[in-house]
């Protein structure tokens, strides 16, 4: 598969070119994750591109914080996980994102109460999760359905 299109992920959005895409928000992208270590791991990049949630007009920051919450609540009617993480961090690509992570009552005692980057790397970026259609384009689906109903709803 041509992975070009992660070097400019927002832009690989907004030209139709991104297979992780699920849906244009009134804030950004809502994207599935590249990796499916976590059922239903979605990120939510923000549009236009801003450094910084704190850099946006109030109704700005409102409307991220809800769209990003729409998103968890596709994923929780979706794959019904034990809770939804947020996490906006900036740390590694620079412009607003927000992972949205569904956390397991399957998951071992070891990591079920840390973050999910506790998890060893090669544990959650194994090829066995790497998102493909052929696996994960029926969760895919599923999330978004449920995504586009909440839209409608919250919009």
């Amino acid at each position: 598969m041509n992975t070009n299109w992660k070097n400019d992920r927002i832009g690989s959005c907004e030209r139709g070119e991104n297979p992780t895409m699920m849906a244009k928000m009134k804030s950004g992208f809502a994207v599935i994750g590249d990796h499916q270590f976590l059922p239903g791991y979605c990120l939510l990049l923000g549009y236009p591109k801003s450094s910084s949630l704190n850099e946006l007009p109030m109704a700005a920051r409102n409307q991220y914080l809800l769209d990003t919450t729409l998103i968890g609540d596709a994923i929780i009617k979706v794959c019904k996980p034990l809770r939804i993480n947020y996490s906006t961090l900036m740390n590694l690509d620079h412009y607003l994102h927000t992972h949205i992570e569904a956390r397991y009552d399957w998951e071992s005692d070891e990591y079920k109460t840390k973050p999910s980057w506790f998890y060893p790397k090669e544990q959650r970026h194994g090829l066995e999760y790497e998102y493909c259609e052929e696996k994960y384009g029926e969760l895919k689906r599923e999330i978004v359905e449920a995504l586009e109903a909440l839209m409608a709803e919250a919009y």
